[in-house]
């Protein structure tokens, strides 16, 4: 019976393909092992690599006193008050699947898998989800999502609705882009057409707070460039 490789083996050849993104072929010649057997361990060492440190790294908020400490670091940092997460999604390609037809096709011309992301004022992640079909897009994927189900039947934690500074209005949680359905807890930028000069304002400062989630897609791509291959 073929000794089986070190486990200290498989986590740098799993770590060096997520960090790299290089292809099983490199990798066989890199490390010395079969293409064959690093198709067999790497997802097993992907998945052990969630199962310990999802419950550490990956929490969601569930208090109000949680969501109101990511309200204050958005006000601080980037003056945009009472916000819980700025919300987006990001395409991740990947090869076509088989039978897949044209649910992963999307408008840039490749198949892809969503990966929903809400993140905080510091490009930290406090909500994923991932492997929705990229043709549903980031409205139809968020609807669909254990978070925004949670928020709707008022099971997620969120703190009242609180007033902005000088002013008697409440404001939604949340922010977002225009592929998000507007909600009493969503908001996003008015539309371009006509805006008069308050409306700019306001969609500037609120485009400002929501870039922070694309940033962090920015930061995970580069320290984990797999994302920027086909999967």
């Amino acid at each position: 019976m073929r000794r089986a490789q070190e486990v200290g083996l498989k986590l740098a050849v799993t770590l060096c393909h997520l960090g790299s993104g290089n292809d099983y072929t490199s990798l066989q010649y890199s490390f010395r092992v079969s293409k064959r057997s690093i198709c067999q361990f790497i997802p097993v060492g992907c998945q052990a690599i969630i199962d310990i440190y999802k419950p550490e790294v990956m929490k969601c908020h569930k208090t109000p006193e949680e969501w109101n400490d990511v309200a204050k670091r958005f006000a601080s940092k980037w003056n945009y008050f009472n916000c819980v997460g700025a919300l987006d999604g990001k395409h991740v390609a990947i090869k076509k699947p088989k039978g897949g037809g044209s649910l992963h096709f999307i408008y840039k011309k490749f198949h892809s898998i969503v990966l929903m992301a809400l993140s905080d004022a510091k490009c930290k992640f406090l909500f994923v989800d991932v492997g929705a079909e990229g043709d549903a897009g980031d409205g139809g994927t968020w609807q669909k999502c254990n978070l925004a189900r949670a928020i709707t039947n008022n099971r997620a934690g969120l703190p009242q609705d609180g007033n902005l500074p000088n002013d008697d209005e409440p404001i939604p949680h949340i922010v977002a882009d225009d592929a998000f359905a507007l909600n009493t807890w969503l908001m996003k930028p008015y539309s371009l057409q006509s805006q008069d000069p308050t409306k700019r304002i306001y969609s500037y400062r609120l485009s400002r707070a929501r870039c922070v989630v694309e940033n962090a897609f920015g930061l995970l791509q580069m320290r984990w460039r797999v994302f920027g291959t086909t999967m």
